[in-house]
């Protein structure tokens, strides 16, 4: 058999012709004129070398070769059928997926960490791995299909890549509880006076964009730690007479072992997206798991402004 000649379409066109055994029916159910079935069964017969089907007193019948291909094709027809069925229509209670998403500490904490929830109640068969963000690799990891879905600030994707905007973060002041010199409402002075944790990316840097313009108000800030991570700064807080400027999702559940304040001069914030690769966009799953991560960043961002 030549299989270059055979098609998906005349497969199916076959299943109907050997349910029906009558083309007039299989026309029918194909959506399809007589002539066009008559024309496919013609194909058919040339590329299996087979009549297929005679025409008998009523409809037609099989042949011997007809019957053994009916089973193995319906089972054939049926796992495309599955297949594309899977990736169009997603159920995520019966799904078996695995997504990969790259973001930084700070956003595994604050949104991949409550989708993972969510997912093990609305799709148990989901399973999330999740990645350090490498931006300067990020158009090739999603390339090569090593990366689904990152979370990040979507002025660091690259153009070839779809976003999606998930929330604007701001920063605010965070402290222990009972803290002597932390109050709801501080001065500038009385901020810059106070004993700060930094967070630097890229390692032992005591100077942030933060520092810059405080120095604009005529303020040099006290910093006594540099940290690595954002995760690092609520339990070291907690612990302690220091202070932090964190992203405020990272601690909005925290109130009961934190004061959190409002920073007492403006500070820019940021803004959360999702990225993708074109290779996902129309993925049934891909998909539903970025409409989950739109509901849940629109259910803190409610929960926020009713609190």
């Amino acid at each position: 058999m030549d299989t270059k000649r055979l098609d998906l379409n005349l497969l199916v066109t076959l299943e109907a012709l050997l349910t029906e055994q009558n083309v007039t029916k299989a026309a029918h159910r194909l959506h399809l004129s007589q002539p066009a079935v008559s024309a496919q069964l013609s194909r058919l017969r040339d590329v299996f070398d087979d009549p297929l089907l005679i025409p008998a007193q009523r409809g037609m019948t099989p042949t011997a070769k007809a019957l053994d291909l009916l089973d193995p094709l319906r089972q054939a027809l049926d796992q495309v059928r599955a297949t594309v069925a899977q990736h169009t229509h997603f159920d995520p209670l019966r799904a078996r997926l695995t997504v990969v998403i790259a973001c930084t500490d700070y956003l595994q904490a604050a949104l991949a960490q409550p989708l993972v929830l969510r997912l093990r109640q609305q799709a148990p068969g989901v399973r999330v791995a999740l990645r350090s963000l490498d931006i300067p690799q990020l158009g090739a990891q999603m390339a090569r299909g090593d990366v689904d879905l990152a979370l990040m600030t979507p002025n660091a994707a690259t153009p070839s890549l779809r976003t999606r905007h998930l929330f604007d973060e701001r920063y605010v002041l965070i402290g222990r509880r009972g803290h002597p010199k932390l109050r709801r409402r501080i001065t500038v002075a009385q901020f810059a006076r106070l004993e700060h944790i930094v967070v630097s990316l890229h390692g032992g840097e005591f100077v942030t964009p933060v520092d810059q313009a405080l120095a604009a108000l005529g303020h040099t800030r006290n910093v006594v730690l540099s940290a690595a991570s954002f995760l690092f700064l609520p339990e070291m807080v907690a612990q302690s007479d220091f202070v932090a400027l964190v992203p405020e999702r990272l601690v909005r559940d925290r109130s009961a072992q934190l004061q959190i304040v409002e920073c007492p001069f403006p500070v820019k914030g940021f803004e959360v997206s999702m990225v993708w690769h074109e290779r996902n966009h129309g993925h049934g799953g891909q998909r539903w798991i970025r409409e989950a991560l739109v509901a849940l960043a629109a259910g803190e961002r409610s929960r926020a402004e009713a609190g």
